[in-house]
C-alpha cells in the first residue's frame, strides 16, 4: 500500500556498515508512496557510493552544504520534507544530534530539522560496546526527547539496525493521522496449538496475517498496541502464547492493565485435550478425548463489560445472506465475518463483510483488509 503517497522524506546516511542496505530501505520507502532524497556524511560515502543512492532514489544526492542551503529547503521551517529519517545512524551522531553539534550534512539536518518541527526518525546500528557506554546511553535519553527512535536489535555483539520493514512503518506511522492517538489496543492473532502428547499438536490453517496487519495498521495510526500471539514481529509490544488456554489467560491478565479497544481475530482452538506425559506410540489406535475451550470473547465481556469489542466469524459453505445474519446475532460492537470455504485462511487475500450498524463488503489484500476494519473502527469510536 502506498500510505506515504504525496510524502517527501529525507534519509540521511552515516558511516556504519549498515548503510549497505539503505538502497533497499529507499525502494521500500518509495514503493509505499515517498518521494526519497538522500543526505551522506564523508564517512558514509566510504561504505556506499553516493551514486547507488542517486540510482534508488531518483533524485541528486546531496554529500555536502552548499550555496542552495539545502538544509533549509528541505527541512528548515516551511521546508519540503516531511520528515527527516537517519538510517543508520551511528553512535557518533546519536550524540552529536543530542547535543546540538552541526559539523556533517546529515547533522546539519538534523539540528535544522528539529529547530524546524520537522518530525525525525532516527534508526541507529553500532556495536553492542558502544550503545552500553553510560554516555552514549545519556544522549540516547536525550534523542529520545527530540527523534522517534527505532530501536537496534542485539544479536552477534551488535546493536543491529532494525528491520526496513520495521523502519518504514515507524515513518508512516510518524506521518500518518493520529486518529487512535491515545487508544489502548490488544488484538488476538493466529493459530493456537493444543498439545497430545510431546511431539504431536492439535491446531488450525491460520497465519495470524489479518491480526498482524490490524495490529500495525492501528500502531501507525497512533494506537498503542499489544499483539497476543504463537509468533514473534519487531516493533510492537507482544506477549506470546500457545494454547487456547494460555491466550485466555493472557488476554484476561493483560486487559486488567486497562484497555479501550479488544480486537479478537484469533482462531483460537475450540477444542483441547489432555496431554499424554510421553510419545503416543504410533503403532497403536489411539482415541483423543477432547474438551471444549470456554470463548474467549464472551468471558472478556463478562470480565470487562465497557470495552469495545471487536470479533470475528468464520463459516464455511454459508451464503452473504447467512453469514451476515451470523454475524449480527453476536452481540459486539462490531463482527467481521467470512467464508473461508475457498480461502482467507492462511492466503494474502481475504473477502469480508464487516458489520456495525451496516454491512461493509470488502474482496483484497489483509493489508487493505486491516485499514477498513481499523476505519470501522475509528467510525464506531465517533459516533
Amino acid at each position: 500500500m502506498r500510505r506515504l503517497e504525496g510524502r517527501t522524506v529525507v534519509v540521511g546516511v552515516t558511516g556504519s556498515i549498515a548503510a549497505v542496505e539503505v538502497v533497499k530501505l529507499i525502494r521500500a520507502l518509495r514503493r509505499s508512496g515517498a518521494d526519497v532524497h538522500a543526505v551522506m556524511s564523508s564517512a558514509a560515502c566510504q561504505i556506499v557510493h553516493p551514486h547507488a543512492l542517486e540510482y534508488a532514489t531518483r533524485n541528486p544526492v546531496i554529500t555536502e552544504i552548499t550555496g542552495m542551503v539545502e538544509h533549509v529547503k528541505f527541512c528548515g521551517i516551511g521546508g519540503c520534507a516531511d520528515a527527516l529519517l537517519i538510517a543508520p545512524c551511528t553512535a557518533n551522531t546519536v550524540s552529536k544530534i543530542a547535543n546540538g553539534i552541526d559539523d556533517t550534512p546529515v547533522t546539519t539536518f538534523a539540528i535544522t530539522s528539529i529547530g524546524s518541527g520537522t518530525p525525525v526518525i532516527v534508526a541507529p546500528a553500532m556495536h553492542e560496546a558502544m550503545l552500553n557506554h553510560p554516555i552514549v546511553n545519556q544522549n540516547f535519553a536525550k534523542l529520545r526527547e527530540l527523534a522517534h527512535i527505532v530501536e537496534p536489535y542485539i544479536e552477534e555483539g551488535r546493536a543491529k539496525i532494525a528491520e526496513r520493514e520495521e523502519i518504514v512503518r515507524a515513518v508512516e506511522r510518524v506521518l500518518s493521522k493520529k486518529d487512535l492517538a491515545g487508544k489502548r489496543i490488544l488484538v488476538t492473532s493466529g493459530a493456537t496449538v493444543e498439545s497430545i502428547d510431546p511431539v504431536r499438536i492439535l491446531t488450525n490453517r491460520s497465519s495470524g496475517k489479518t491480526g498482524r496487519a490490524i495490529a500495525f495498521e492501528a500502531s501507525r495510526r497512533g494506537a498503542q498496541v499489544t499483539i497476543v500471539h504463537n509468533y514473534d514481529v519487531r516493533g510492537l509490544s507482544q506477549i506470546k502464547i500457545e494454547s487456547a488456554g494460555d491466550m485466555i489467560d493472557a488476554v484476561l491478565e493483560e486487559l486488567s492493565k486497562g484497555y479501550d479497544i479488544f480486537v479478537n481475530s484469533a482462531a483460537i482452538s475450540d477444542f483441547t485435550v489432555n496431554r499424554a506425559p510421553t510419545k503416543i506410540k504410533s503403532s497403536n489406535d489411539t482415541v483423543l478425548e477432547l474438551r471444549t475451550v470456554p470463548k474467549l470473547t464472551k468471558l472478556v465481556q463478562e470480565r470487562y463489560p465497557n470495552l469495545f469489542v471487536v470479533c470475528f466469524k468464520a463459516e464455511t459453505n454459508t451464503t452473504n445472506d447467512e453469514l451476515i445474519k451470523c454475524g449480527r446475532s453476536i452481540d459486539v460492537d462490531i463482527v467481521v465475518a467470512n467464508d473461508v470455504t475457498s480461502g482467507g485462511i492462511g492466503t494474502d487475500d481475504n473477502e469480508i463483510f464487516i458489520i456495525h450498524q451496516d454491512v461493509k463488503r470488502y474482496r483484497g489484500k489483509k493489508e487493505l483488509l486491516a485499514v477498513k476494519i481499523v476505519d470501522a473502527i475509528v467510525r464506531a469510536l465517533n459516533k
